[in-house]
């Protein structure tokens, strides 16, 4: 058995009055989620989540340890992926997608989110972080 790790976030936004999540479309297969990628030798999770987002949107976070969600799911028959989302608070709001891997990137306003997310546990992990950032005083 294959294990993988990869670790991403949940990008929010404050924009006129709205909480807005970062979502990006996959050339591969099409499908709305949001950034992540594999973990580096010596590499924390939020560091590997702060690069990730910063290497396929061009945007700059702030990761908030407090919200950590595992998403564990088998992309193949012989492997388990573990994937861990932080919630992660954009420092900038223009971004430009990874040439090679990313079709889109759309700022969505957050309850709007599970309109995009294809897979079941993407909406989950949605909910949970627009419960998360509901509390926090920004």
């Amino acid at each position: 058995m294959i294990r993988e790790k990869s670790c991403g976030g949940i990008v929010y936004r404050k924009f006129h009055g709205n909480t807005e999540i970062l979502l990006i479309k996959h050339i591969k297969s099409g499908y709305w989620s949001f950034p992540k990628g594999h973990v580096e030798d010596g590499e924390t999770e939020e560091e590997t989540a702060a690069r990730e987002i910063k290497e396929e949107t061009d945007i700059d976070v702030m990761i908030d340890p407090g919200f950590r969600e595992v998403v564990t799911y088998s992309p193949r028959r012989d492997s388990v992926k573990n994937v861990v989302y932080f919630v992660a608070r954009a420092k900038s709001f223009d971004f430009t997608p990874q040439e090679d891997e990313i079709a889109e990137i759309r700022w969505i306003e957050i309850d709007q989110a599970h309109n995009f997310l294809y897979y079941d546990n993407d909406k989950v992990t949605a909910n949970k972080a627009k419960s998360f950032i509901s509390h926090l005083n920004i």
